[in-house]
């Protein structure tokens, strides 16, 4: 995508210290755009925030606080003059299962589902000054598909995919076009802690994922700028899977069930 593809456009992101937010910023900042980055990670996000330079600005942000969420907005507008894009990707991964506490499900929705809705909800009226946008929900394939040992997080991007279809449709006559993005496993800090190298996870995701390795941050973050361009001008609704074919298979995965269990010949 060309340098100048979002020159003169302002953007929000939260969740930049995630590797995929991190990509999202420095993507867009690629593009042209100006960045402003909120995460409650403050050391991270003002790390990519300086990694980018003067066209990004780091806002220490609770997603859970509407003050944080105006402060970081009130950013945009007096560094950078508004608000034209918004990404959302702040998430976290707190699944006990079915031992999950009523706590620990409130905190997983107000940080991965209400968080978006109302940076999304408060960033609108800036948008509409400015003719409209794109904003960009980061889901996941785990909102489509039940996984192995998981509920909580699956559950909560699941959510966003209905966010994001009725917010499409809300914003729609304001020249807002609401898409989500849902990557497979990506190479992520959460990985990271779980399977040590990238290469060994790389090994692991090659069972489900067709192309045969982890999706890494700057091909979700390609996705992204893509939906946030004029490139994306006819394009509101849409879930955009980055996945490597994950989401295009069904349980026998890539035949290793059948490799285990090979067709028997009967006698004539």
């Amino acid at each position: 995508m060309p340098d100048t593809e979002l020159d003169g456009k302002v953007a929000l992101v939260s969740g930049c210290s995630s590797l995929i937010g991190a990509a999202i910023a420095e993507q867009l900042a690629g593009a042209g755009a100006s960045v402003v980055m909120g995460d409650i990670a403050e050391d991270a996000g003002r790390e990519v925030a300086d990694r980018i330079g003067a066209s990004a600005k780091f806002v220490k942000v609770d997603i859970t606080s509407d003050t944080d969420i105006d402060a970081m907005i009130d950013t945009a507008v007096s560094e950078f003059g508004g608000v034209d894009l918004v990404v959302s990707a702040a998430a976290i991964f707190d699944d006990a299962v079915m031992h999950t506490s009523r706590d620990q499900w409130h905190r997983s929705f107000d940080v991965n589902v209400v968080g978006a809705a109302m940076l999304i909800e408060k960033a609108a009226p800036f948008m509409d000054r400015r003719g409209g946008g794109a904003i960009v929900v980061v889901a996941s394939v785990s909102g489509k598909q039940s996984q192995p040992g998981r509920l909580v997080y699956p559950v909560t991007k699941a959510a966003l995919l209905g966010l994001t279809r009725n917010s499409a449709q809300l914003l729609a006559d304001r020249s807002i076009r609401v898409n989500a993005v849902s990557p497979g496993w990506t190479w992520s800090h959460n990985l990271e802690k779980r399977y040590g190298s990238r290469e060994y996870t790389d090994e692991f995701a090659a069972e489900f994922q067709a192309l045969g390795r982890l999706v890494d941050p700057t091909e979700v973050a390609d996705a992204v700028v893509f939906l946030c361009s004029d490139r994306a001008s006819f394009i509101t609704g849409a879930d955009l899977a980055v996945d490597g074919g994950y989401s295009a298979m069904g349980p026998e995965a890539l035949g290793q069930a059948a490799l285990k269990f090979p067709v028997k010949k009967l006698p004539d």
